[in-house]
């Protein structure tokens, strides 16, 4: 598995570092609410869990997942697989995700919540790739900037490999090619 990666962006000392500067803005700001923190799964269930143990504020957990992607490709389409069961009406919504790429999938997310009364939806996210987005849309938090690569590690994956990596990597090319 690690043989498939071209190069280390992120190690998990830098992945925790930066999830302990997101976490201390995130209590300043939620402390005295109760938000919603919804993990975007398959992709962020790593990344929301670790982030989600920095959280000193009274919160509830209710994941949802949502698909655009067809392997390595997005399909321009974003389907809601799995629902929320809470509901947001006048409570804050965070979602925790693990990349924002074309912004399709955050976008028509949030955009949902706030049809659905949120008092507030905000967006977390482990990776910013600006490069790729096609829509106008950034997260409000983001561990870090990335380049148009495929990355794989810390919850990304391809064709639902490599999510168990302790880090941020580039996959070569040939794997996915």
């Amino acid at each position: 598995m690690n043989s498939d990666i071209e190069k280390v962006l992120y190690s998990q000392d830098q992945l925790n570092q930066r999830m302990d500067e997101m976490a201390t803005e995130l209590n300043q700001k939620y402390q005295g609410q109760e938000p919603i923190v919804v993990p975007v799964l398959n992709g962020a269930m790593i990344f929301a869990s670790d982030m989600i143990k920095r959280l000193t504020f009274n919160l509830t957990i209710d994941p949802i997942k949502a698909s655009s992607y067809a392997g390595a490709h997005s399909t321009g389409q974003v389907k809601i697989v799995q629902d929320l069961k809470s509901d947001v009406k006048n409570r804050p919504v965070i979602f925790m995700e693990d990349i924002i790429d074309t912004g399709r999938t955050l976008k028509a997310l949030t955009e949902e919540m706030k049809l659905r009364g949120a008092k507030s939806v905000e967006v977390v996210a482990m990776l910013d790739k600006p490069a790729i987005r096609v829509v106008d849309f950034h997260a409000d938090y983001y561990g870090f900037q990335v380049p148009d690569a495929f990355l794989v590690g810390y919850g990304l994956d391809y064709n639902g490999l490599y999510r168990n990596l302790p880090y941020i990597g580039v996959l070569k090319h040939e794997i996915y090619a």
